[in-house]
């Protein structure tokens, strides 16, 4: 069954029409399938005027969508002759982040993403997305193990964000992601990074520190959840709406202060409507920024990915 968001009512309403329609018998008082494309119609249209102008609190809920993709369903779909890796070497293996090698569109690439899991069950496996320190170190080998064959890095971004508990902070959570970031910056091969769905706080930017980073029409990239911001700010969860406002989380606002680089449009309707065709188009846009970048050597590399983050923050709201 679709899993309908509360701005989404009215065309929850139209497709559960629809769906009863198509279970009728054909009288032959009324037309059914004339009465259907009549319907799907109107859906198309409050579709498309709805998407038009989302607030950045529904694109949040976008975002969050229980059916959107996942870094799984995208590494799938693109990588070919995909071999897992796991584990830190060092702790032990944190299923929040799956990555391995394989290969996209004929080239070896070492693939990373932050896992939130499709079901009840893949979801406590996976955190959330919510990466532990032995996550964030198993990043840094694959990274690492990418820069020593050659090998371009791609990462799939998709967290509220590295995982608070107490066991992650005793084991070193805010070093692992701190020398994340460093081993990001250190690379001498290609790092492109797409959020897929939320980019939350340090635990996002530990893989997303690229040379290019993209972002899905209606994911969101932000220092810390609107939850969590109302909190602080407001004392109070319920402000989140008022916080995703002042907080330019937007793949649209992000591009406009130069934090990102590009949008990657998505289906009418979000990226669970269309999740093959949004990632066959994050696969080509991947693919054409590893092109572009591949005739760079490591220090340019390094340098230019470096002076890109050094010149954050300089362009004003």
């Amino acid at each position: 069954m679709t899993t309908y968001l509360e701005f989404e009512k009215p065309i929850a309403e139209l497709e559960s029409k629809i769906s009863e329609l198509r279970h009728l018998p054909n009288s032959g008082d009324v037309d059914i399938a004339e009465e259907v494309m009549r319907l799907q119609a109107k859906v198309d249209k409050l579709l498309r005027a709805t998407y038009a102008k989302l607030t950045p609190w529904q694109r949040v809920q976008v975002a969050r969508h229980a059916e959107r993709p996942h870094a799984q369903r995208y590494i799938d779909r693109l990588i070919s002759n995909y071999m897992p890796l796991a584990g830190d070497r060092a702790f032990g293996e944190d299923a929040a982040i799956v990555g391995g090698v394989g290969r996209l569109g004929g080239r070896s690439v070492v693939v990373l993403g932050q896992e939130k899991g499709d079901d009840t069950e893949a979801r406590i496996k996976h955190n959330f997305g919510m990466a532990r320190p032995e996550g964030y170190r198993k990043a840094q080998r694959l990274m690492k193990l990418a820069d020593r064959f050659g090998m371009p890095v791609v990462t799939l971004v998709d967290t509220p964000g590295a995982y608070p508990g107490v066991d992650a902070e005793a084991r070193g959570q805010a070093e692992a992601v701190a020398t994340s970031i460093d081993t990001c910056l250190s690379l001498g091969v290609p790092l492109v990074s797409v959020i897929i769905g939320e980019g939350g706080s340090g635990g996002a930017l530990a893989i997303a520190s690229a040379d290019r980073v993209y972002m899905l029409e209606n994911s969101i990239y932000s220092v810390i959840t609107p939850e969590g911001c109302a909190s602080i700010l407001w004392r109070d969860g319920a402000n989140a709406q008022d916080a995703a406002e002042a907080m330019k989380v937007t793949a649209a606002d992000l591009k406009k202060l130069e934090v990102i680089d590009e949008v990657i449009p998505e289906p009418m309707g979000g990226a669970h409507r269309g999740a093959d065709e949004t990632i066959d188009l994050v696969g080509k846009v991947i693919s054409e920024a590893l092109t572009e970048l591949g005739d760079l050597d490591g220090d340019t590399l390094r340098s230019r990915r470096q002076d890109k983050f050094l010149a954050m923050g300089k362009k004003g709201l």
